[in-house]
C-alpha cells in the first residue's frame, strides 16, 4: 500500500528531474558550440609564420607600428637604457628575459625591427582586443607549467623559419624579489637544442618604476652547443635551463661591478 501510494507522487518529480536535465544538457551543448566557433574564428585569425623579405628580414609590419607609437610613453613613463648587445642581427634568436612587468616586453622588441613571437600564457589570446592583436602578432600561448605540446611545436616551426622568439621562463611577473628570479620553468633550453638556435640573454637589473631609470642588459648570442647531437635526459634538460638562469645572474652581476668601478674611479678623481 504505502510503495503503491508513493509512486503518483515521486513519478511528477523524477519527470522533472528529466526535463532539468535535459535543459542543462541542451544549454551546456548550446555553450560547448558557441566556444567551438570562437576557437574556430580564433585560429583563423591566428598568424604564425611570417615570410622573409628581399633583405631576409621577417618584418611585422603592426609590430613596428606599435614600437613606433608606444615607444615614446615607454621611453617617458618608465625610462630605461639598454646595455652590451643593443643589436640584434637578421634571423632566429631565442630571447630569454626575466620578469618585472607587462612593458618588459618592448626591451627584447628594440634589438631588432624584425617581428619578435612572444611566448605567452594561452589566456591571452583569449582576451577581447588584446587577444585579436595578440593573434595577428604571431604570440604563441603557451600554458604556465611549459607541458603545451603545440606551443613547443609552434615555437620550432618559427625557429625553423628563421624568426626570432622571446620567452620569460620565470612564467609569471616576479612580484615577490629584486634580486632573485623566480623558479624557472622548461622550454627555452629544448627549444635552443633542438633546433640549434642561439640564445640571447636579457637581464632587467631594477624593477621598474615610474619615472626611474631601468638598466636592461643584453647579453652576446649563446649557443647550447655542448648538448647538441646528444641522447638527453631530462635532468639534461633541467641543467641547460639552470644554465641559462646562470647567464642572467652573471650578466647582472658583472654589470653592477663594472658600474660599481667606475663610481669608485669617479670619486678618485673627485
Amino acid at each position: 500500500m504505502c510503495g503503491t501510494e508513493s509512486d503518483p507522487i515521486e513519478q511528477p518529480q523524477t519527470e522533472a528531474d528529466a526535463k532539468k536535465a535535459r535543459k542543462l544538457a541542451k544549454k551546456q551543448a548550446k555553450k560547448q558550440e558557441k566556444l567551438q566557433k570562437k576557437l574556430k574564428k580564433h585560429e583563423k585569425q591566428r598568424r604564425l609564420l611570417f615570410p622573409a623579405d628581399k633583405k631576409g628580414r621577417h618584418v611585422m609590419h603592426g609590430m613596428n607600428v606599435l614600437r613606433v607609437l608606444l615607444y615614446p610613453i615607454h621611453a617617458l613613463i618608465f625610462p630605461f637604457k639598454l646595455h652590451g648587445q643593443k643589436k640584434v642581427g637578421k634571423g632566429a634568436y631565442i630571447y630569454v628575459c626575466n620578469h618585472y612587468c607587462l612593458w618588459d616586453v618592448f626591451y627584447p622588441a628594440h634589438t631588432t625591427w624584425e617581428g619578435v613571437h612572444f611566448v605567452a600564457k594561452d589566456s591571452i589570446l583569449r582576451v577581447p582586443v588584446l587577444g585579436y592583436v595578440a593573434r595577428k602578432l604571431g604570440v604563441i600561448g603557451a600554458m604556465r607549467d611549459g607541458s603545451d605540446v603545440r606551443s613547443i611545436m609552434d615555437s620550432i616551426k618559427v625557429l625553423k623559419n628563421g624568426e626570432k622568439i622571446v620567452i620569460f621562463p620565470e612564467g609569471t611577473r616576479n612580484k615577490v624579489s629584486d634580486e632573485e628570479f623566480l623558479p624557472f620553468h622548461g622550454g627555452a633550453a629544448i627549444l635552443a637544442i633542438k633546433t640549434r638556435t642561439p640564445v640571447v640573454p636579457i637581464v632587467i637589473c631594477d624593477r621598474p618604476k615610474v619615472f626611474r631609470r631601468t638598466n636592461v642588459v643584453i647579453g652576446a648570442p649563446v649557443e647550447l652547443s655542448e648538448y647538441y647531437g646528444r641522447k638527453l635526459s631530462p635532468e639534461d634538460y633541467a641543467e641547460a635551463d639552470a644554465a641559462l638562469k646562470g647567464m642572467l645572474y652573471d650578466l647582472r652581476a658583472a654589470f653592477r661591478a663594472e658600474r660599481a668601478a667606475k663610481k669608485a674611479k669617479k670619486g678618485k678623481k673627485a
